[in-house]
């Protein structure tokens, strides 16, 4: 994978700054705000939340972080706070697959603060990218239902090593993996 920022691995899912004690984490994020190196403050906000940060220190360094560096924050980093996002990477991380192809596996967060749960979580498979697929549901092309009224952001994160699979492996997988989120307790839609 290509390297970007500080020598930091574009990947989340491989947690590059896990051995850090909190404080080192603290100092690289506020020293990433000043440099506006949205990676590595991406990377130091990701690791906090894997270990269970409080949601609201997580939302505020969200904000500080998209506000100092915008243009520099990977995609895999989400624009909120969602509980159960180290579940949905524990869980994605459960499936790996061989081959390779054109098809990519996404998840797409969904708003349901209009209900017990405030978020579900959509599963998909496509020849487009997450992020084009998103924007097709979002705009009706071959939409989802929830997606199309519900989904906020694509979760690039959890997903980045379900990408370019064969089309009846990624078809299993997106069944797999919507049955294992729903087993873990999340509101899921899709998966079929």
């Amino acid at each position: 994978m290509k390297k970007r920022g500080k020598n930091v691995p574009a990947s989340p899912a491989g947690r590059p700054l896990r051995a850090l004690q909190r404080p080192e984490l603290l100092a690289r994020y506020e020293n990433a705000l000043v440099a506006s190196d949205g990676v590595a403050g991406a990377h130091c906000v990701h690791e906090l939340w894997m270990r269970g940060e409080i949601g609201l220190n997580v939302e505020a360094m969200l904000e500080r972080l998209w506000a100092s560096a915008a243009e520099s924050v990977p995609d895999w980093l989400p624009m909120r706070y969602v509980e159960w996002l180290p579940l949905a990477y524990d869980v994605a991380a459960r499936f790996q697959p061989q081959g390779r192809g054109r098809s990519n596996l996404y998840l797409v967060l969904l708003d349901y603060s209009d209900r017990d749960e405030p978020y579900g979580v959509y599963v998909g498979m496509s020849r487009y990218s997450p992020a084009e697929r998103f924007d097709q549901h979002k705009a009706g092309i071959r939409a989802a239902g929830s997606v199309l009224r519900r989904g906020l952001e694509v979760l690039t994160g959890p997903t980045l090593h379900l990408q370019r699979r064969p089309r009846a492996e990624a078809a299993a997988i997106e069944e797999q993996l919507a049955e294992a989120l729903r087993a873990e307790g999340l509101f899921v839609q899709g998966g079929h």
